[in-house]
Formats: C-alpha cells, structure tokens, sequence
C-alpha cells in the first residue's frame, strides 16, 4: 500500500522531471483553465504579462483570481512553474506580497530565475514575489507564520496531496480572520477506490487523488472553515482510452470553491446587505460565485453565514449591512440541500465541458 512520501515522491517526478509543458498531461485539466464569465481586463492583461517560458510549464486546471486584491498578501500552495503567483504580483500591486510554495525543487528553483524580469515588467522599485521550497501540509514548519495572509489560492494541486485535512488546517491557520481559501481542483463523481489511488499514473493526473466533490463540505467545516461557496465549474473529459479503462464509471470536474475564516461568533444573524458598486471592475454587480449576485443599489436578505462572510471579510466596506432580530437555528443540512454546491450540476448548467489538448488523446 502507499505511503504519503510514495504519493509525494511520486508527483515529484511527474511534475519535476516528466512533465515538460502542459500539454502533456493526459487530460483536459490544463484545457479548463477558463472563466465561466468574461474575465475582469485586469486579470486578462496581468496573465498576458508573465513571461512566456513561466506559462509554458503551467499545470493548473482554474482560474483562482478572486475580486478585490490590491495590497493584498497571498500565498499560492503548489505554485509550480510561478505563473499565477506573478499574475497575482501584477495584481496585489507593489504594496502586496504573493508568496508562492511547493515540493518540487525543479520547479521552484526555475520560477525563481524569473523575479527580476516581472519586477522590470510590472515597474516595480522592490520585488513583491518569494518562493518557498516546502510542503503545503507543513506551511508553518516551512516559515510561513500564522495569521498573515489575506488570501490562500491554489490552483489543481490539492488533488495531489494524500492528506487534504492538513493542507486545509495549514491555510486555516496561516490566514487572517476574515482572510479566504480560493482554490481550483479536480474533483470527481464518487470516492476513489483504493485500487485507483495506488496508480502512479493516475495519481500524477490528478485523477488518483481526486476528492469526492461532497466530502469538500464537512472537510471544510471541520478545521474550522465557512461551508464553501462554489464559484465555477467545467467537466473534464477523458479521451485517453488507458486513462477511460482505469476511470471506470468515475467523472471529473475542475472546480472552484472559495472558503472564509471566520471570527468564532456566538451567533449569526441574518441580514440585509445592499452593494454600494465599489469594487474595481465591478461597478453594477458583483458576482460572487455561482449563487450569489450583488446588483448595485439592491438590497437582499442573506443567512447568518453568508452574511458574515461579507461583514468580516476585505468585502465589508463595499456593503451596506444591516442586520436582523432572527438568529440562524438549522439543523444540519441534508444532501439535497448542498445541492447548489454541486460542481458536475453547475458545469451541466453552464455547458462548459472542454476538449482534452492532450497530445495522446484520441
């Protein structure tokens, strides 16, 4: 049976030494990399800036670029070849930080070698990116320090990790109160039986390690996270005959999901919120993810939850909240009720099914 160090020794490899570029992985996860809206000019123009050998080598399966960011500090978990982490350096500005971490020595030492160019690129006076060669299950132990971050992205690695409590405790405890998780992932249909999560092959294409998209929601909620809010969604389509056979009856998803760390509150109160069209880009509404929609000047009553998240969050001042005598009493929800969290409804619902770009697909 495998071991962690097996799994991890195993994505090393694959990641520091087989893979070349993106179109090399042996599905569409790269392909997905695509909004389910237009994307802000902001973040279209910062991708367009990053050096072009950084892109090449880039794996992720998302597009976690969340609203808000200037000045912001993010870490980036798994960063691989840096190209999110200097998309976000554009963006945070040159008062932010973007720190990007991960295992592979080979691809931490190659998007080092491009600090100098994005900070000449960007017209910044200091660099505002550093990258950190550790384990996301182990942030504090590789210097990361508590309570420092304002947003914690990760873009299709977490499916590669065998222990995803810990890289969800880790994040918890290196953000801020009010600070969020914004990830990208695969996700898959079922849980992964045991005879699929020991394949080398399959566990370097995400596929092995896949998480069981339900499981996301307790998982969540028992290190102390908000329940997630689903954010995008586009299915993953398996054209490589080997990959199909070993896939089974099994269905894949990149998905995107954004957690909130909240302030231990006694209660929380439902509310009336009402966008005042202050975020930048955003100034008629502002989507929040796939079932919540700010309109400029419309007020809407919001659960507890919900409305905490923007009350406690780098979102607070761009509402106004009001809030109500009604205390949140709910037992816990039932499958159907997170039915809205459901990334394989959401991408059916949207028609964002992608094509593999594999160069062994058929």
């Amino acid at each position: 049976m495998w071991t962690n160090d097996d799994v991890r020794d195993n994505v090393k490899n694959y990641y520091g030494r087989r893979l070349e570029a993106s179109c090399d992985l042996q599905t569409s996860a790269a392909a997905c990399s695509r909004s389910c809206r237009p994307l802000p000019e902001s973040i279209t123009d910062a991708l367009s800036l990053v050096h072009s050998e950084v892109t090449k080598r880039f794996f992720g399966c998302g597009l976690p670029f969340p609203a808000k960011l200037e000045g912001c500090r993010i870490l980036d978990l798994g960063s691989g070849s840096g190209r999110d982490c200097y998309a976000f350096s554009k963006l945070v500005g040159p008062h932010g930080h973007v720190t990007g971490i991960d295992m592979t020595e080979e691809l931490i030492t190659a998007s080092r070698q491009y600090v100098e160019y994005h900070q000449t690129k960007f017209g910044y006076k200091n660099p505002n990116v550093t990258f950190v060669h550790g384990y996301m299950e182990n942030l504090i132990e590789a210097g990361l320090l508590r309570d420092s971050m304002d947003i914690v992205i990760s873009n299709c690695v977490i499916c590669l990790c065998p222990d995803k409590k810990a890289v969800l405790q880790q994040a918890y405890e290196v953000l801020k109160t009010g600070g969020e998780l914004y990830f990208s992932d695969m996700y898959a249909s079922s849980v992964i039986p045991d005879h699929m999560r020991e394949d080398p092959l399959l566990w370097g294409e995400g596929m092995g390690g896949s998480l069981f998209w339900r499981n996301l929601i307790p998982l969540a909620h028992s290190v102390g996270f908000s329940t997630p809010l689903l954010v995008s969604a586009s299915r993953i389509e398996v054209h490589n005959d080997q990959l199909k056979a070993k896939a089974g009856d099994i269905s894949y998803v990149s998905a995107t999901y954004r957690l909130f760390k909240l302030p231990k509150l006694p209660s929380m109160l439902s509310s009336t919120v009402t966008y005042k069209g202050t975020v930048a880009e955003f100034p008629d509404q502002l989507d929040f993810d796939s079932s919540h929609c700010f309109k400029k000047d419309t007020t809407v009553e919001l659960n507890g939850e919900m409305a905490a998240i923007l009350q406690h969050s780098r979102f607070a001042t761009d509402f106004n909240i009001r809030m109500l005598n009604e205390q949140n009493f709910s037992s816990e929800p039932t499958p159907q009720e997170y039915c809205h969290l459901n990334p394989f409804l959401l991408a059916d619902k949207l028609g964002s099914s992608v094509k593999q770009c594999s160069k062994t697909g058929k």
